[in-house]
Order: structure tokens, then sequence, then C-alpha cells
């Protein structure tokens, strides 16, 4: 050993000043600061890097096991485990561990030497050789081209164009005093808007803005910052505590989007769980599906809304393992309705917690508008009693304010304990700035309207059975589902857009196409959503504007798709029919219906059931407007 150190300290610069005893004192003493990569490295370590005869081995042997540049530290299994073997707790932005990943090809070649990047001369080395120190400082020169950012991104562009996925926006300008009219660009150029998220109508209720205006008035315009600076207010706190309630839940917690919201929430506790398993359902939305990724935990996916699938899966998880369900009430593309109450059976057997998805749903089912799992105990929560519920059951509840409830945010809702861990340790709620205090007070406004308004809601569904019957019995083929989605398959992504150019450009109609990656190819489809504004009037022209185009270009028929075999729901032999989520007992007509159905049999009467409640309903509406 003494031999080698002599040789050593022969050769190199650093170790002729040094003793055995030192050396040897240098291998076990950790620096005080963690490596860049997590763990520490020795202050020898730390010394032999600037070594001209180590620095390269050292930086050949890190190449070799995977971490180009690090001595000692092999690769991103290091990332959370100390010198020491000890696991050291993640911060804020990390992600689960992973393990080491192979490096397919040699980043160095053992043979060759390693070029490292010159050192910097002191400026009294400069003085001394300045032609050395001129060398020494020159620029690195590398072979080949610059990397064409421009040419990539064209390359991109090309491929969306290729396969007819390629998003046009439509510029449009939705009117309150004229809803559901809009304008594009120029005033003069009006359109009826039959696609939009603002299903009921909220974004011109009158007490939405008279509470904006006033707030507007009286706080300003933005919040001043994050909610950990000035951004925290009585707006922020009576929100959270009206979603709360909206949801018979211990605490709320509201972000910029509920997409940021989802992110955040699965990220934050995928990431912190140990070994954590994430189940989510094949058709669930970006925002799920991202936060899953960033969370780097195990993911699974099984079939959609089939709970034998899903069991098989959990049934495979041991179960000390955390797992978290993650699936969505109303699937907005297709508007199926989750298996909330069977998902919430197979959790609690299996040990999961749930994490519903309400986007879609919230404002618009249930007494109060607090989404499909209150609507499934409509009468339990009518009454106010939603202990034993099956919306109890549920761990995690996310939605938004920027649909029915018109306006723009979203927000989970839980445990106080499950709130307030996302609250600390997420930093897609951490960092951002809070919502203006005139968007809280709005969106405060519309949720308390709703939870005690039920007339917005019926109107809603009639509309949306007016328009799905009128419809089918023009062979139009509307994907079948019990909610108020109406999505009507086209299965090509270059007709789907034609349809809707020529319902905007020949029928003054905006309806968006929906494509990949929305949609899966072969799958796309025209989105079509009635608002109570969307009356008989507007009905008949989309209808026959439908009706039109479907024949101008040569468009699949419902037949047409059932002559093939069916395809997604349309057409399909032996299919049951999807009867909606509302019933008539829960809309409040059923006694109408019974006596227009009695009427019909005694007197002739014009048009449908569906046509002749809507008479009725409007008929209420006026009766009630002239008397306030």
């Amino acid at each position: 050993m003494d031999s080698v150190l002599r040789q050593s300290k022969a050769m190199c610069p650093f170790m002729k000043k040094a003793t055995a005893a030192g050396l040897r004192a240098m291998t076990t003493a950790a620096r005080p600061a963690a490596s860049p990569c997590g763990g520490t490295i020795s202050k020898l370590q730390t010394l032999a890097r600037r070594c001209p005869v180590m620095g390269k081995a050292m930086a050949v042997q890190s190449a070799r096991i995977g971490h180009a540049g690090i001595p000692g530290v092999a690769g991103r299994a290091m990332s959370t485990v100390s010198a020491h073997g000890k696991t050291s707790k993640a911060k804020i932005h990390t992600s689960g561990a992973q393990e080491a990943q192979a490096v397919e090809g040699a980043i160095f070649n053992g043979r060759e030497k390693v070029p490292l990047p010159p050192r910097i001369p002191t400026k009294a080395q400069a003085v001394a050789n300045p032609l050395t120190a001129a060398r020494t400082a020159a620029p690195v020169t590398h072979n080949g081209t610059k990397f064409d950012y421009e040419g990539f991104y064209n390359n991109e562009l090309e491929k969306k164009h290729k396969d007819k996925s390629y998003r046009y926006f439509n510029n449009i300008n939705r009117l309150a005093k004229e809803f559901p009219r809009a304008h594009m660009s120029t005033r003069e150029e009006k359109v009826t808007v039959w696609c939009a998220n603002d299903y009921l109508g909220m974004g011109r209720n009158p007490h939405v803005l008279k509470a904006m205006h006033e707030t507007l008035d009286e706080y300003g315009a933005g919040a001043g910052g994050t909610r950990n600076i000035s951004g925290h207010n009585r707006h922020a706190v009576e929100l959270e505590a009206t979603i709360a309630k909206l949801h018979a839940q211990e605490a709320a917690l509201v972000f910029s989007s509920c997409y940021v919201a989802n992110d955040a929430t699965l990220a934050t506790l995928g990431s912190k769980m140990p070994d954590c398993v994430i189940l989510s359902d094949s058709l669930n939305h970006a925002s799920m599906i991202q936060g899953i990724r960033h969370s780097g935990t195990k993911k699974v996916i099984f079939k959609h809304n089939d709970v034998k699938d899903l069991e098989e899966k959990l049934a495979a998880l041991p179960l000390h393992v955390p797992k978290i369900i993650a699936f969505e009430s109303v699937y907005s593309m297709c508007g199926s309705i989750g298996p909330i109450e069977e998902i919430c059976d197979l959790a609690e057997k299996y040990g999961a917690i749930t994490f519903l998805d309400e986007v879609h749903a919230v404002g618009m089912y249930g007494p109060h508008g607090a989404g499909v799992a209150e609507h499934l105990d409509f009468e339990a929560h009518a009454q106010g009693k939603p202990r034993g519920t099956i919306m109890e059951r549920i761990d995690i509840i996310t939605g938004t304010l920027g649909k029915a409830y018109g306006c723009v945010g979203g927000y989970i809702a839980g445990s106080a304990k499950l709130v307030d861990t996302v609250r600390s340790l997420a930093p897609g709620f951490i960092f951002t700035t809070s919502l203006p205090p005139a968007v809280m007070a709005g969106a405060r406004a519309a949720i308390e309207y709703q939870m005690n308004y039920n007339g917005d809601r019926r109107l809603q569904q009639l509309h949306t059975r007016a328009v799905k019957e009128a419809l089918g019995e023009r062979d139009i083929p509307v994907i079948p589902n019990p909610s108020h989605i109406i999505p009507i398959l086209v299965g090509n992504a270059e007709l789907a857009k034609q349809a809707s150019d020529k319902l905007l450009q020949d029928h003054q109609i905006y309806v968006q196409s929906i494509n990949y990656p929305t949609v899966p190819v072969g799958q796309e489809r025209l989105r079509i959503t009635p608002t109570p504004g969307h009356t008989k009037e507007y009905r008949d022209h989309l209808v026959g504007a439908i009706q039109t185009i479907w024949e101008e270009l040569g468009i699949k028929r419902t037949s047409e798709w059932a002559a093939e075999g069916g395809f997604i729901g349309v057409g399909e032999p032996n299919a049951a029919a999807e009867e909606p989520l509302w019933t008539d007992e829960q809309l409040g007509i059923a006694e109408a219906a019974r006596t227009i159905e009695q009427e019909a049999k005694t007197t002739t009467t014009r048009g449908g059931l569906t046509e002749r409640l809507l008479e009725r309903e409007m008929e209420g509406l006026q009766t009630a407007s002239a008397a306030a």
C-alpha cells in the first residue's frame, strides 16, 4: 500500500503534500452538501475530480456506469438514497424513485481519451504565459451543423396536417345578452353555438354577473399573488367552504383549472405514497393521464367502465400497497357514465382510494348539482341526508368552475387531511397565482344558485332529449348514452372537419369537430351540447343543417353502420336503449307526462311528448317572469 502511495504521490500534484493518514481520512469524510443527484461523495473524490490524471479516469468510469460526469453516482437510482443506504425524504419537485436504466451503447470507449473542458486560467497564469492561456480559453469547436429548430417545428406540424388532426381555432365571441348566439371576427357575423361547455348558460346569469361586478369594483382585477403570498383572501375561503358543502366533504381546495387540479393531485399523491399504484380508466381525461405520468409511479390501465377487468387487476396487487383508482363520472366525448358504486365497493375490498372526476357532471346532476355521485342517491340528498351515500364514500372528488358554473377554475374535495396534504405539497397549487377575487365570487354565486334551483337542469335535459330524438328520426348516428352529451359519429377526421366547416360557413352553426388525440383515430365525431337557451327554433335549424350536410358529404348513417355490424354503440345489434340518467320523477315532469299521454289518446295534439313538455316548461317560465 505504501509503495503504491509513493508512486501516486510522485505523479499526482494533489497527493504530493498529503500524508497516507490524511488520504485515508478523506476517503471517509463526506462533504456536507449533497451531490447533484442525491447522496454524498467523499472529499477525496472531490479533489480527485480536479486531478488531470484521476479526473479523466473517473469521467470514463462514470460513463461506464451510466452517469457521465458525476463520479461515484450510479444513475437515477441514487437520487433518493444516501451514501449510507438510507432512503431520504423526497422534496417537493421529486418523483418516485426509479431504478437505474441500462444505457444502450457505450457513451465513451474505454480506450479512447475523454476530452474534458479545459480549466479557465487564473489571472496570474494568464500574465505568466499569455499564449497558453489564449489557447486554453479558446472556444471548443464541433463538427456538424446546429440543430434546425424551425425545421423541427415544421415537421411536427406537417405530421398533424397529413393525418388531418391539425387543430383550427374559430374566433367565437359569445354574446351574454343573446345566448346562445355569438359573433365571429366581426359583430355582423352571427352564429349559434352548439358545442360550448357552459351547459346551463351560467356565464351570463345575472346573479353571477352581479357578484362579479361588485367584487371587481371593490377588490380590483387580480389576486396579487399565490395563496402563500397575498393571494389568500375571503373569496377563496368562502368558495372552498361552499364546494365542501356541495359535495358533503370536510374540505376543498381551489386551483386555476381542473386540469391543474387533476395533474397536481395525482402527481403529488402518486409520488409521495411509497410504491403507489394508480389504476386508470382507459378513457380518462388527459389531465389525469398527465398527472399519473408526472407522479413517476406505477400505473395500471383497466378497460373503460369494466369493473370485472378492474377487479382482476386489483386482485393481482398486494393488499398493503397504496392504490388509487382514477375514473370519471361523465366521459365527455362519448357521454357514458362511470360505475361509481361498483368501483367504491372494489376500492374498499382491495384497500384502494377513489379519485372521481366530476368535471362534466357538477351543476348537471343531483338535487343540488353536486354531480353523478349525488344523483345516485337522489332522494337522500334531496332530504339533506348525505351520510352513508355513495358520494360520501368517494375519497377525492374533482370538479370545474368553468363548465356548468360558467366561470373558470377547478378544485378537489375530500377529507381535511387529504386536502391539507395536497395544499402543502403540490407545486401546481403552491407556485401559481390565485384566481381573481371576482372570478371566485362569481363561481360561488353560481354554485349556490344551482344548489337551490333545478329549473336550468330540467330545461337542459328536455332540450337534450328533443335533439337526440330528432336526430334519431333522421338516421343520424348519435352514440347512445344516458347523459347530456350528444356525440354524432363521423368516423373520419377529414369528413368531420368538412362537416364542421359547412355547418359554420353555410348554416351559421358552430359545432367543433373532435379528432385524435381527443378520440381514437376512426372515431372522429361532432359533439353537441344543448343548453336551456337552445329553443325549438334553434333545434330545428340544427337538425335540418345536419341532415343536409350528411347528404352532401355522404357521411354514414346509423343504418349503414348497422349493416357493417355496428360500431361503438351505433347500429349494434340487440343493443339495449340507453335511458336518461334523469328520470321524469327526478325532473318533476312525471305528472305532466302522464297528462300529455292521456290527452294524446283522446285528442289530436301537435308534437311528441318531449316537445309538449318543453312547451309547458316555457309557458311556466314566461308566467313566472311576468309575475316577477
